[in-house]
């Protein structure tokens, strides 16, 4: 269920301004349980469009080395390495 374009602006408003949820609904004469009930929508959309999957490019290169590890550079300087890749 999709929260409509003047429920998204309340909510988009009362993230913007300080004020308390209670303190906005008043000031705009809305009800603070429905505004409620907007926010619980709008911010279950939000993670679900963020849980979805992303690719992730990859570039893979032939090893120069002799040497028989394997290593994956990940963000962050993280780094894994699989020794004895050639007796697998």
């Amino acid at each position: 269920m999709a929260l409509q374009q003047y429920q998204q602006n309340h909510i988009e408003a009362w993230q913007t301004s300080s004020l308390s949820q209670a303190a906005y609904c008043r000031e705009h004469k809305l009800n603070s349980k429905t505004f409620g009930n907007w926010l619980r929508i709008y911010r279950t959309a939000q993670m679900d469009s963020q849980a979805s999957v992303a690719m992730i490019p990859a570039n893979i290169k032939p090893a120069i080395s002799s040497t028989s590890a394997l290593y994956l550079h990940g963000s962050g300087g993280h780094t894994l390495r699989r020794s004895g890749w050639a007796n697998c």
